[in-house]
């Protein structure tokens, strides 16, 4: 019996030490906080429209760029090596097929984003020069969130928007992982492996509260976007930060407001409902 009382305590230590579950319980507040608003369940009731979509995918390309390229360039840092993963997670090919069947062969000259998602961009480039190992962090909640929600929010968005197939989807699907389950659990091990100092485990874990805080920036961006720009000015605009275009936000009618709540559950799903 006190063999046994011993190994649980162990095994108990042993988790207690494990990255993936510190990055889940000091980013568990701001979960929480997504996770139980009207916007999200409103999300989940199949409420998010066409344009919503589309303006989220131009953000989605732009941060996958960023984070594959600086995941691409440091894959052999002994830090970043373990949860190096292209063949089954990369997003950016997926992301850029969608923009293409929503926006057309020249959606590079239509799509839009905020200065938030340069924000967030600068951020992983900064880490990527600086400081490899925080990568894992981004790493760790986007990837992971995506491939657990993936299917789920496929068959919600596809519905919400009247799609009749799965083309402008293929975000959501990951088909180099044939069993999501036991992928993420080699990716715990894997990450869980890395070897950190104390500073720099205190560190990473910093990261991935910002991690989150990048993302929900972007979206609240996003949203005022929505509510100052019409779609179809929106679409004829190049790549940019639209700081300037946020001085013209004025008066919004209720409805409208609520529909561009809408967008942000949406968006905080994409981030916020992860199963770690």
């Amino acid at each position: 019996m006190e063999q046994d009382k011993k190994s649980q305590t162990t095994a108990e230590q042993m988790t207690d030490r494990d990255l993936s579950e510190q990055i889940k319980k000091v980013t568990m507040e701001i979960h929480t906080r997504a996770e139980k608003t009207e916007l999200m369940m409103s999300f989940m009731r199949g409420q998010v429209t066409l344009a919503q979509y589309k303006l989220l995918l131009c953000s989605l390309y732009e941060v996958y760029q960023t984070l594959e390229e600086e995941m691409d360039r440091n894959s052999n840092h002994p830090g970043v090596a373990p949860i190096y993963f292209p063949t089954e997670l990369a997003r950016l090919d997926a992301i850029a097929k969608d923009l293409e069947y929503f926006y057309g062969r020249d959606w590079r000259e239509k799509i839009v984003v905020p200065a938030a998602t340069k924000r967030y961009c600068h951020r992983l480039r900064q880490i990527g020069k600086e400081n490899p190992v925080f990568l894992v962090a981004h790493a760790y909640t986007r990837y992971l969130g995506d491939l657990s929600g993936g299917q789920v929010l496929g068959r919600i968005a596809q519905k919400s928007m009247g799609l009749k197939s799965s083309e402008g989807l293929s975000f959501f699907a990951f088909p180099g992982v044939s069993n999501p389950t036991l992928f993420k659990q080699l990716y715990r091990s894997r990450m869980n492996s890395v070897e950190l100092t104390e500073e720099e485990r205190n560190g990473m874990l910093e990261e991935g509260v910002r991690a989150f805080e990048l993302n929900i920036q972007v979206f609240d961006d996003l949203q005022k976007m929505l509510l100052t720009v019409p779609e179809q000015k929106l679409q004829t605009c190049s790549t940019q930060s639209v700081n300037a275009l946020q001085i013209l936000i004025g008066k919004t009618a209720p409805l409208f407001r609520m529909v561009m709540g809408l967008f942000v559950a949406l968006a905080t799903v994409s981030i916020g409902l992860y199963a770690f």
